[in-house]
């Protein structure tokens, strides 16, 4: 479980879970090693699709992976993008975000993120470095991003809430 006790569920379109493999997911990353053998096989830096599966490791996919597949169609503690540089210490992340629409995760999934990265070896910024808040209006049911501090829903104008709410069920 998550430090805040939240597991995030898939939240995007039913057919993107049900094209999940059983048994599959993204590459597992227990140690720097792991992903510097990953990486290599990927080629080119480039920002990658992560989730931290609710054993607390970290799993890795190419970028346009949905996150759902790099889960293994299940629950999360944390999902997003992240990418690395090499440095004369390591591996290093040097950008990560929250950003997934298929479980939009709250910015305080972020704990769950460093505690795989420390587990892992791999330096990391010490939070997000883009962050996104997700809010589902409780007008339209539709999932929506939060900019500029303003909790509007951009689909019918109706107010969001303050905290997430995105998999809570509706009163």
């Amino acid at each position: 479980m998550s430090p805040t006790g939240r597991l995030y569920r898939y939240v995007g379109p039913e057919e993107l879970r049900r094209a999940v493999v059983p048994g599959t997911g993204g590459t597992v990353i227990r140690r720097a090693a792991d992903l510097d053998a990953w990486a290599a096989e990927q080629g080119a830096k480039e920002t990658y699709t992560f989730v931290v599966a609710p054993d607390g490791l970290l799993r890795l996919a190419p970028r346009r992976s949905e996150h759902v597949a790099c889960a293994g169609g299940g629950a999360v503690l944390a999902a997003g993008e992240i990418g690395f540089l090499r440095t004369p210490d390591g591996r290093q992340v040097d950008e990560v975000s929250n950003q997934s629409t298929g479980y939009c995760p709250d910015p305080d999934c972020w704990p769950a993120v460093a505690a795989a990265l420390e587990r892992a070896g791999i330096g990391h910024p010490g939070g997000f470095t883009h962050a996104l808040l997700f809010r589902r209006c409780p007008r339209c049911r539709e999932n929506n991003v939060v900019r500029e501090g303003v909790f509007v829903c951009v689909f019918c104008d109706g107010d969001l809430p303050r905290s997430w709410n995105v998999d809570v069920p509706d009163p």
